[in-house]
C-alpha cells in the first residue's frame, strides 16, 4: 500500500475545537474538520504545523485519550 503525504497548504478556513474538557494548563490540542480528515494542532501554537489525520486515525486517538494509554 503506498501513502502520499501531502501539505496541508491552507487550514485558514477550518473552524478549530478545544475540548470543553481542557483544564486551562496549556496541554491541549484544537480540532478541526477539514473534508474527510481531521486537522490537530497545539493551541499554544496555532500558526505551527498541524497533523492532517483519517477519521479512524482520529476516532483511535480519542479512544487511546479515553482509556488512559497517552499520559
Amino acid at each position: 500500500m503506498s501513502h502520499t503525504i501531502k501539505p496541508t497548504s491552507d487550514l485558514s478556513d477550518a473552524r478549530w475545537r478545544k475540548s470543553s474538557y481542557s483544564g486551562g494548563n496549556g496541554a491541549c490540542v484544537e480540532a478541526a474538520a477539514v473534508g474527510h480528515r481531521i486537522a490537530v494542532r497545539d493551541s499554544k501554537n496555532p500558526a505551527g504545523p498541524a497533523l492532517l489525520l483519517t477519521q479512524h486515525a482520529w476516532r483511535s486517538f480519542i479512544r487511546a485519550v479515553a482509556e488512559g494509554e497517552c499520559g
